[in-house]
């Protein structure tokens, strides 16, 4: 089985669905209302659990009932949670808002994982006991950079998602072995909106980047290997607030597995698509049967 660590954020998404999404100063009738365990940490997480990983949160939550709804979220995915903190204060919530396209909108409100700014102790040792250690940027970056340089230590395979997009520091960079940004987040780390260009200028920090293009796909790159792309399964979007999250923690699952990239991004991407067609987000990620059944069946191709 793979181990994989996560340190990264959990946060309860406050989930508005509406016809389409309000523009500046307009206000519209939702239809209805969710609240859903998230973040893109514990997100990343489950996703890899459900998938067949053996998966330790490290992280915070708040001492508040949604802290309560979130450990027992996580614990219920499989996902060892001793590691995950509860502090004084809320726990970080997500405000997002879901149009009858699929698409969405979101606003982090921190609360405890603001708190995390470093390892605490055991931290390290989960970290060396890994395959690999997933990373987002909803911590502090000291948190993050911390975590990367423990995997980088314990010669731990870093795999950051650099959301929300934010500057990164030469560190951090410098500790990631994969980088997986979608192609906004791309455009906004090197000025580029070309997916081909934005992945060569970052393989000058990083040694491998995949792009995520939403419905168009994904595009890997490696220093000293041609670009690959692979395409996504043509389904119907309902909702794509956990697609790349799902995605991340299924290509942790199939890269620690040892499979060749090429079918490890097809893998990924097949459970990536199962989760597009339910609503909210951990409760939209597939198990390992179904996408080891729907990447079989022609359908992911």
């Amino acid at each position: 089985m793979t181990a994989i660590a996560v340190l990264g954020s959990t946060n309860m998404d406050l989930v508005a669905y509406v016809p389409k999404a309000p523009r500046l100063g307009e206000t519209v009738t939702g239809r209805a209302f969710r609240t859903v365990p998230g973040g893109k940490g514990a997100n990343q997480a489950v996703a890899a659990a459900r998938l067949g990983g053996e998966v330790v949160m490290i992280g915070a939550v708040g001492a508040d009932g949604f802290g309560v709804r979130l450990r027992s979220a996580l614990a219920a995915a499989g996902v060892e949670t001793a590691a995950l903190r509860t502090v004084e204060g809320p726990s970080g919530t997500a405000h997002i808002t879901v149009d009858d396209e699929g698409g969405n909108s979101i606003i982090v409100v921190p609360g405890a994982n603001a708190r995390v700014t470093g390892l605490e102790p055991g931290d390290d040792r989960r970290i060396a006991a890994a395959g690999a250690l997933l990373l987002q940027l909803e911590l502090p970056l000291e948190a993050v950079l911390a975590g990367a340089r423990a995997a980088r230590a314990h010669r731990v395979r870093t795999i950051l998602t650099p959301a929300p997009a934010q500057p990164l520091p030469a560190g951090l960079l410098a500790a990631t072995d994969l980088l997986v940004p979608n192609e906004h987040e791309a455009a906004a780390l090197t000025g580029l909106t070309e997916p081909h260009r934005a992945a060569s200028a970052l393989l000058r920090d990083v040694p491998e980047v995949v792009i995520t293009l939403g419905a168009a796909g994904v595009l890997y790159a490696a220093r000293g290997r041609d670009p690959l792309s692979v395409p996504a399964p043509r389904v119907r979007a309902v909702d794509t607030t956990a697609a790349g999250d799902t995605f991340v923690g299924a290509l942790a699952v199939a890269l620690g597995q040892g499979r060749p990239v090429p079918d490890a991004l097809r893998w990924a991407s097949a459970a990536a698509a199962l989760s597009v067609q339910r609503p909210g987000a951990q409760d939209s990620m597939p198990t390992r049967a179904e996408t080891d059944a729907f990447a079989a069946s022609g359908a992911a191709s």
